[in-house]
Order: C-alpha cells, then structure tokens, then sequence
C-alpha cells in the first residue's frame, strides 16, 4: 500500500493489566504463559460464588496521578487509564510541552462506572424510617449533606478523558465512546480518523474497564462465569472444549497514534502501522443465541479495507471470552473468513476487562508484530469440534507474515476490528 503523510502509526503503548503494569512487565508474562487470574482481594468476596478473576496486584494510582488531589474524583478505572496514557507517553518518548496542544487529542472507550457501596451506605441507612420503610426525601436530603460535592465525577464515563488531557495539556479532540466489550477498538478507529482528517498530529486512544467492582459482580450475575475457584488459573479457556464460563478482570491499555509525518519528523519509533479499521453489527434479540455475522462482516471489511488477504495475514487476536456460545460463534466466522490462520486469545492470561480488555488485546498484537512471537493461549487443551480454528498453544509462535487483526465482539451483536503491520 503506497503510504501518505496522512497515514497513522502507533508510537507508543502503555499497559495497566493483571499479568504487569508496563510493557515490559506484560509482554513477559505474556510470552511465558504467565496467569494473572487471583483470588479477589480488593475487598471482602467470601460472600460471592465465584471468588476470583484478573486483579491487577500492587497497583499504586500515587505513582501516575497528577495532581494528588484529583484522586478523590477517580475511581479505579479512571485511575487505571490515566496510568497506562502516562506509560505509553514515556513509551512513546513524548513530552506535551513539545507537542502543539491544540492537534493532541484523546479519545477513551470506557464502560459503566458502579458506585462504591461505601460512600452510599450512611445515606441509604439515614433514608430508613423506624419501621424499615425508605424514604426518598430523607435520603436526597442525605446525600446533599453527606456525599462531596465533586461525587459524582468519580463514576462520569468520561471523566477518564478529561482527567488525561487535563495533565497531559492535550487540547485537541476529547471523546469517550461507551458499548460494551467493542469500546476500545472503536475508540482506536476514532482517534485514528481524526488524525486521517487532519484534524490532529497525536491523539492517545485507550480502553478502561473493571468488572470486578463488587456492584458490577452482583449486576451482572455469575451466570456466564467459570466457576472453578479450586483451579482459577485454568478458569479462562477461550475455545477449549471444556470451557465453563469467562473470567472477569480489569485493566487499561493505551496506544499513542501519530501521523507517519509528525512521527517521522521528530525521529520516532514506529512500533507498528495502523493499516484498517472497522465496525458492524449483528443486531439480536438478547435470547437468541450469536451466530457470528457480525463478525464476518468486520474481518471481510477491514480485510479489505487494509488490502489483506488471509495469506499475508500473520495472526488474529481473538475476543476469545471463553464462554459456549460466543467462542462458537466467534471461531466459525473466523475459520469462515480466514481459513488457518492461527488464532490467539490473550484473555486466557488476564481475563475480561470489559472496555479495557480490547486495548490489552491490541498492544499484545503491537508487540507480537513487532517482536515476530505471537504469545500463546492458555488452557487450550483439548480442541472443540465445534471451534474449528488453529489455536496457538504450548509456546509462542513466531516465522508469520508480521500483520495481525485485533478483534472484539460485543453480546448484543457489535464488532469491531483493527488491522496492523511491523512499522
């Protein structure tokens, strides 16, 4: 493909994930088939079922966020994403006092943020009338008195862009995009248009996302979650026969995306191309079971839209969530539009983070590219027939054409793709 000045590549990657926090750290464990799946710490889960899932151990939100202060109005998501820009920036060797501010920009996929029980238990208890009956108007009058004022920041979607361009002086475009698992690779196709448009030189494009919140855990049920709480590690098995359920996780990935001329001026590092993006739907009633459509239609468009075809591509990072259904679906439009090409599921080792688990899917196929080792899938071991695609196992694979597709495929039918190459 004949390149422009218009074209976009990806500078820089930063990682907030429970098997590292940094590159470094995260593509190690990777490699060597590290789990970050855990026993669920981050507060009291005896009471739950299922009891663990991917937490992100010994992080400290004092060593990225700028000012302190703005701590009281972060939750852990937002805490998670502004750690990962502040290490991609430094992967990236960038400083915002050298960038113009008005053509940086940010644009983050995030999910719902739960609020955290504690800070609504005083109200919710003064709203209870001595026969146990509740009250709105005492409870309204409670939370004017009692909740800090800036409460409400902590839990906005996208709070996690504007606390990012805030420190990072970042002026340009600002946007949050919210549905569900697809929200980070969509937030990395619109950070790249608007770079293709012309509108800015840099933009930070990011996935946040906690399904470990205690409120989020009791939401959602534990209906699609593995239940082996005596084999966790083993929990999360994308398209092995013997899959049982996902794995909730947290995490944020960002990637910096630049123009190829405003990289190449400053003598950047291009860690890969941004060859395609794309986006479609297979809308469904929520009973119906997924068939996959949508998801062939998303890897025939960016397929075309990158000028690949399935043999100059190197892999596939799948959304590989290690559910029955959604594997099935997922593998047989893959093996459908892509024939052998091997597959990698990097859920396996971290788990799902919801909005966030798409950006650590893309920086390991960033890296994978990169590096020509595409890291394995944990657990797969015993192959279902229903699943008919070449699962990478047992050990990195390297010696593929170096390009991948990071891919995610929502519940409700929305898939999202990205296509990349070795810069």
């Amino acid at each position: 493909m004949m390149e422009t000045s218009r074209d976009v590549v990806i500078t820089g990657v930063g990682v907030a994930s429970p098997i590292g926090i940094g590159t470094d750290p995260f593509w190690h464990a990777l490699l060597a088939g590290e789990s970050g799946i855990r026993p669920i710490d981050l507060f009291d889960s005896s009471g739950l079922s299922v009891r663990f899932g991917g937490q992100i151990a010994g992080f400290d939100p004092k060593l990225y966020v700028r000012p302190r202060k703005s701590l009281k109005v972060m939750s852990r998501e937002i805490q998670l994403g502004f750690a990962a820009a502040d290490l991609a920036m430094a992967d990236a060797g960038l400083a915002n006092d050298r960038l113009q501010p008005e053509r940086f920009g940010v644009v983050f996929g995030n999910d719902m943020i739960y609020a955290d029980l504690e800070d609504l238990e005083t109200t919710y208890r003064r709203a209870r009338s001595g026969d146990g009956q509740f009250c709105y108007e005492q409870w309204a009058e409670a939370i004017h008195e009692e909740l800090h004022p800036l409460w409400l920041l902590k839990h906005l979607p996208n709070m996690t862009a504007s606390h990012i361009a805030i420190a990072q002086d970042a002026r340009g475009p600002n946007n949050t995009i919210v549905l569900g698992d697809v929200s980070g690779l969509l937030a990395v196709a619109e950070a790249a248009s608007v770079i293709e448009r012309g509108w800015a030189d840099v933009m930070l494009a990011g996935g946040t996302g906690s399904r470990l919140h205690p409120t989020a855990l009791v939401a959602r049920g534990n209906a699609q979650l593995s239940k082996r709480n005596d084999d966790f590690q083993a929990a999360c098995r994308p398209f092995d026969l013997n899959r049982d359920g996902l794995v909730n996780a947290e995490g944020a990935g960002v990637v910096v995306l630049e123009s190829r001329e405003h990289a190449d001026r400053r003598g950047a590092r291009i860690r890969s191309r941004l060859l395609a993006t794309a986006a479609r739907c297979e809308p469904r009633q929520r009973q119906d079971p997924p068939t996959g459509r949508g998801v062939r239609l998303v890897l025939r468009e960016v397929l075309r839209r990158a000028g690949l075809d399935a043999a100059s591509l190197g892999h596939v990072n799948a959304h590989g969530l290690s559910t029955v259904a959604m594997d099935r679906a997922e593998a047989q439009a893959i093996a459908a539009e892509l024939g052998d090409t091997p597959v990698t599921a990097p859920k396996s080792s971290f788990g799902h983070a919801g909005a966030g688990g798409g950006l650590l899917e893309l920086v390991a196929s960033v890296l994978a590219v990169e590096a020509d080792a595409i890291p394995p899938t944990l657990n797969y071991d015993t192959p279902d027939p229903d699943c008919p695609i070449q699962v990478i196992h047992d050990g990195p694979l390297s010696g593929r054409p170096r390009t991948a597709i990071s891919l995610n495929f929502g519940s409700m039918g929305q898939a999202a793709a990205v296509a990349i190459a070795a810069g």
